[in-house]
């Protein structure tokens, strides 16, 4: 038996040999097959080459999904860089910490999109950040770039690409090793401030056909990505997986649930994984019989609690064939658990599934959900203590989540370790809310929990007590998170108190707030 491809840029070799014309990118107008598709990544491969990108360097891409991003992210793998993906909701301080901390050497940046200026965003609050080649990318037709020595327009990659040779960008793809750094993904500590995944080649695509093979999804399938690019749900999930299986790629840049059932209907759509609102949201929609969703075949949810009864009209209603929820994180490459298809409709809603990709599973003695395996993260970034921390001598990743397994090893998350909740399918760490409220005029102390919200899942509900004489209302610190959060990172609601609850060894009593939150009185919603 062949052994598949171990890095990127020779599984999307893989793919133009074996699927050719298939079509493998359709997005708007631009529709590439695979062949297409791996110019495309060549060229991009090429300009950067010429732009003095070197073997480790690390590429970042803060844009929403569309295909510049599968193939400016290929691209910089097809070069031998690694992929640092940016929040498409941060604002530009969160960024530039970032691309600062990783030492970025290019940047694919949107240009002007939803009322937003990402690079204006980015120069006013660091002047001084020095990336060698910032590409612009033109989310919105017509926006003009001012170029200078470091900023360029997409358009501009194909002349810069002549001058270095397909051939030459070939050999540094197969210098790329299947140890070699993939992809860093940042996902909040409990300090506060935010940790880098490290991630192999090798590992990334091994989790991708674990999830493939799960899923049922072939060369057949035409995936819908709502998830956003940046999060391993729409990067490894969705663009890794239909690079190993031949699926076709058609990415939605915002989710807007008209535009979203228009394009089932007019792509013949048959994969659309998302968060349980997505689906909850399409179920409600007022008009959802004036669109054909008969083609939909493989829904993939999970980041959220998922309702048995979801599940149950996403069978009976949306016809979906397989629905399967799964539990996994950056730390364990973005993955972790499935359900499996044949699976019912409790077992799917009330559990996360059993281990795939290789992953061992087990609880501690706590109850701490552990997962080893070769695809467990290579590290943090520049941090081994929080490293070590995490991951135990023996090679067990701890979670933070507390579960239960039943007789037939499947899991079940009943709480957290951590503080983090989901919003969304956001992961959310009050330390960082908690830290950035700490810089608010009039702020004394602060605690961030989650509280339940039929749309989003979770949302954030801050508890503040004021500096003695301060006059701060909830609007001052929405107001002031909004400035330095992204917003799906924003409190909705803020309640003020003298006090905070404290244990014996002057810990706030989270799960005291959380008890008292259950339905969010007493603050104020924005």
């Amino acid at each position: 038996m062949t052994t598949p491809a171990q890095t990127t840029p020779m599984a999307l070799h893989d793919a133009a040999r074996t699927y050719g014309s298939a079509p493998a990118l359709a997005d708007g107008s631009v529709r590439l097959d695979w062949n297409q598709l791996l110019a495309a990544v060549q060229e991009v491969a090429c300009a950067l080459i010429a732009r003095g990108l070197q073997p480790g360097d690390r590429v970042a891409m803060w844009a929403p999904n569309t295909y510049h991003w599968v193939v400016a992210a290929l691209g910089a793998h097809y070069a031998g860089a690694a992929l640092v993906p940016l929040n498409t909701r941060y604002v530009a301080e969160e960024a530039a910490d970032v691309l600062t901390r990783v030492h970025a050497k290019a940047l694919f940046i949107a240009g002007p999109f939803l009322g937003r200026d990402r690079l204006a965003e980015l120069r006013a609050a660091t002047p001084a950040l020095d990336i060698e080649t910032i590409v612009v990318i033109p989310v919105e037709p017509g926006t003009a770039v001012e170029s200078d020595a470091r900023v360029l327009d997409w358009s501009a990659l194909t002349s810069i690409a002549t001058l270095v040779s397909v051939a030459d960008a070939q050999k540094r793809a197969e210098a790329v090793a299947p140890d070699d750094l993939s992809d860093i993904l940042f996902t909040s500590g409990t300090t506060g401030r935010s940790k880098g995944t490290l991630v192999a080649h090798r590992q990334a695509l091994s989790v991708v056909r674990g999830w493939a093979e799960c899923t049922t999804l072939t060369t057949d399938d035409r995936y819908l990505v709502v998830s956003p690019f940046f999060h391993n749900f729409g990067y490894k999930a969705g663009i890794l997986s239909c690079l190993v299986t031949g699926a076709t790629i058609v990415p939605q840049a915002t989710f807007d649930v008209p535009q979203t059932m228009r394009l089932v209907s007019e792509e013949k759509i048959t994969v659309l994984p998302g968060p349980p609102t997505i689906y909850q949201t399409i179920l409600d929609f007022p008009d959802r019989a004036d669109f054909d969703l008969s083609s939909l075949r493989v829904a993939v949810t999970g980041a959220a609690a998922v309702p048995v009864v979801l599940v149950e009209r996403m069978r009976s209603e949306l016809r979906f064939g397989v629905v399967i929820t799964g539990y996994g994180l950056s730390e364990a490459a973005g993955f972790g658990t499935m359900c499996r298809v044949d699976d019912d409709a409790e077992t799917i809603a009330t559990t996360c599934g059993r281990p795939i990709a290789d992953f061992e599973l087990k609880l501690s003695d706590a109850g701490e959900v552990l997962l080893r395996g070769p695809n467990v993260m290579l590290g943090y970034l520049d941090d081994p203590e929080a490293t070590a921390a995490t991951i135990d001598a023996e090679g067990w990743l701890h979670t933070g989540d507390v579960g239960t397994l039943d007789e037939r090893g499947y899991l079940k998350i009943t709480d957290r370790l951590k503080d983090m909740y989901i919003s969304g399918g956001f992961n959310v760490y009050p330390a960082e809310i908690e830290q950035a409220l700490s810089r608010l005029d009039g702020v004394a102390e602060s605690a961030v929990v989650g509280v339940p919200d039929e749309r989003m899942g979770e949302v954030g509900k801050a508890f503040v007590v004021r500096k003695p004489g301060a006059a701060l209302t909830a609007d001052d610190v929405r107001a002031h998170a909004t400035t330095v959060l992204a917003n799906f990172k924003v409190p909705r609601f803020v309640e003020f108190r003298d006090e905070l609850p404290y244990n014996a060894s002057g810990k706030v009593l989270k799960r005291q707030l959380r008890g008292e939150s259950s339905a969010p009185g007493g603050g104020s919603a924005a």
